[in-house]
């Protein structure tokens, strides 16, 4: 594999490069399991749990999970793109961290609910 050297020499830091089908393909799966997650949460969980006689609480703490694996998976979609020469990388990498930002708040409601249960 090849390596890349940073920006500033004087850091000596040497990152392995990534290709860019390896950086999209972590997008892909962020965006999709972010996806999952408000789909989960916002359609399916309020119709679909009174009908199998969910307990209130397990609807946050589906979402916490959910939106913790989230945002895991977005952190690898930055590192990944972070390291490719892909030519979209930087708006890439920022809609992530927006993504990120609209989890994180989402997680805090999430865990207020499940708490205040």
């Amino acid at each position: 594999m090849d390596q890349a050297t940073s920006r500033h020499p004087e850091t000596e830091l040497t990152y392995p490069q990534v290709s860019a089908v390896g950086a999209q393909r972590a997008f892909s799966m962020a965006m999709v399991i972010s996806g999952v997650r408000c789909l989960i949460a916002y359609i399916l969980l309020p119709f679909v749990a009174p009908l199998l006689n969910l307990a209130p609480g397990v609807g946050p703490w589906l979402g916490v999970t959910i939106g913790i694996v989230a945002i895991v998976a977005n952190l690898f979609s930055i590192r990944r793109f972070a390291r490719s020469r892909h030519r979209l990388r930087r708006p890439v990498i920022a809609i992530n961290i927006l993504v990120i930002v609209f989890l994180l708040v989402l997680l805090g409601i999430d865990l207020n609910a499940a708490l205040s249960i």
